[in-house]
């Protein structure tokens, strides 16, 4: 499978890279700077930006799918960075005909606090609440779509053991979950690839 990574640089993005490399797909990743990225070798490294649109029609070509691991730039700061840039993303891949998206958002958005632990609710979430109305901004842009889409909404991520089983909570299901490691929510972004039953869902990953 060819699979286009959006957020590739980030510490979520890279751990994708690696999952997606050791299951033998096909792999680009989307940068703003060609210099500096460090990417491994096998990665073929396409020049982008989420904000400016001309860049990504060529980039999401061919591809059969794509997971945006887009970051914020700031969780305490408000920002429209991820309802733009996925807005983009949308409009590019529906002009080149690339159906698969995956969207990393946040646990605690669009009704899925029940997901959540008390804590995780009252603190963390207060915390981060000025980066949630990009968030959930973004969600709207991917659920208006015309793609086959999947929303994946998890908790904080941490390093961890990548042979740990992660828990998927899918959308109405009331479980709670805690904390993931990247390299757990990185092998359900590329399950979400992988799978048809994920698709036109948003789902928690969380241990």
């Amino acid at each position: 499978m060819k699979l286009l990574v959006v957020g590739a640089t980030g510490s979520l993005g890279q751990a994708v890279i690696a999952e997606a490399i050791d299951r033998d797909h096909d792999v680009s990743a989307l940068v703003r700077d060609l210099a500096s990225s460090n990417l491994p070798p096998a990665v073929r490294k396409l020049h982008g930006d989420v904000l400016d649109p001309a860049t990504l029609e060529s980039a999401v070509a061919g591809q059969d799918a794509v997971i945006c691991a887009l970051g914020t730039p700031s969780p305490r700061k408000a920002s429209s960075l991820l309802e733009k840039g996925t807005s983009n993303l949308v409009d590019a891949m529906t002009r080149s005909d690339v159906q698969r998206l995956v969207c990393v958002t946040l646990l605690g958005v669009a009704g899925s606090e029940h997901n959540a632990s008390p804590f995780y609710r009252h603190v963390i979430l207060r915390a981060l609440a000025p980066m949630v109305p990009d968030k959930e901004n973004q969600e709207r842009i991917v659920r208006e779509s015309a793609l086959q889409w999947v929303i994946v909404r998890p908790p904080r991520f941490v390093n961890g053991d990548r042979h740990a089983q992660p828990r998927v909570i899918r959308s109405g299901e009331k479980e709670q979950v805690g904390r993931v490691g990247r390299q757990q929510l990185a092998g359900v972004l590329i399950d979400a690839c992988e799978r048809p039953d994920y698709v036109d869902q948003a789902i928690v990953v969380g241990s």
